[in-house]
């Protein structure tokens, strides 16, 4: 019974997240061509086409930004045999092929799924995800990761997230087209649409974010469908991750208002000292504990803005997500 209520779960996240994109598509589709039909073709098309291909450059290019910001490196065999052996095993369950393994290096903990058709897939952890979190938390964030490139969450998210910008630019055209024109028979009609639009690009996004977060909660059930005892893995290794993103802010704003703190220090995200120190003190906690931490976290109260926060996140409410991953347990 508990199977059946899983696999009915599962299929009502991918309807939802297949009505989220049809949805996505059918208003962009709609709105597009309203607009096409109200004012030139050919500016809006060459508009549009400038947009499009803008967003395609800049998801070619995008693993190397990202390398340069998170400071990100290829980390090879000979340095981690075993977290290679698990990329390799997780990725033979997953029936995808095996990511590049890239080594961020940061003290906050995380993970990220990326890349681009110049690259190929890669999948990157922080060194703070390494020092905070075990073993087996850490294969069942992997997991995650992993359930992203299968998913195609990368390309997906790269189509619908251009369309927001599509219509954003093309709102903001027509008001600017609306300010210096001579004739004003028009041009407040052109305003009136191009706020129109800019309001539809908002409405827009705020799908697209509820896209991103269906497709986190599918990414969860890969790690626990590749992963023994992938819910509990999981769950203790967000609550961690929390917990030590947490501790690390908190020490580094505690250090910032220190007078002899050094103006380098002021500039760091998140002060590498301390983060060493966080994280072995998470290693040194019992399994037990690590499962108080999920359920404290789980039985947190949702508020007002807890939700709102979270209408306005690419990432699902920890405390819902954690729950959720209870329910596959």
């Amino acid at each position: 019974m508990q199977l059946l209520d899983r696999n009915m779960n599962a299929w009502k996240l991918r309807l939802s997240m297949a009505g989220t994109l049809a949805v996505i598509f059918g208003l962009s589709t709609l709105v597009f061509t309203v607009i096409m039909s109200l004012a030139g073709v050919f500016d809006l098309l060459t508009l549009g086409i400038i947009v499009v291909a803008f967003n395609i450059i800049q998801w070619l290019i995008s693993p190397y930004l990202v390398g340069a910001i998170y400071r990100v490196r290829e980390l090879s065999a000979n340095e981690n045999p075993q977290l290679h052996q698990m990329v390799e095993n997780l990725s033979e369950k997953s029936k995808i092929s095996k990511p590049k393994l890239m080594l961020s290096q940061i003290p906050i903990p995380n993970a990220f799924a990326y890349g681009s058709p110049l690259t190929g897939n890669r999948v990157a952890v922080t060194k703070g995800l390494l020092e905070s979190l075990n073993e087996s938390e850490v294969e069942a964030v992997i997991g995650h990761e992993l359930g992203h490139l299968k998913h195609r969450d990368v390309q997906v998210m790269m189509v619908v997230s251009f369309l927001p910008a599509l219509f954003y630019y093309i709102g903001f055209s027509l008001m600017l087209s609306s300010m210096y024109r001579g004739r004003r028979d028009d041009s407040g009609g052109s305003a009136i649409i191009g706020i129109g639009f800019m309001i539809f690009s908002w409405v827009l996004n705020l799908f697209i974010l509820y896209l991103s977060r269906l497709r986190e909660y599918y990414a969860d059930r890969h790690s626990v469908s590749v992963v023994d005892n992938g819910a509990q893995k999981l769950s203790t290794g967000l609550a961690k991750i929390v917990n030590t993103t947490r501790k690390v802010n908190d020490a580094r704003k505690a250090q910032r208002e220190k007078p002899n703190s050094s103006a380098f220090k002021a500039l760091f995200i998140a002060d590498p000292d301390r983060a060493s120190v966080d994280s072995a003190e998470l290693a040194a906690m019992e399994a037990q504990s690590d499962q108080k931490l999920v359920a404290e976290i789980a039985s947190r109260k949702l508020t007002f803005a807890d939700k709102l926060l979270e209408a306005l996140s690419t990432h699902p409410n920890i405390v819902k997500r954690l729950r959720a991953l209870q329910e596959l347990s």
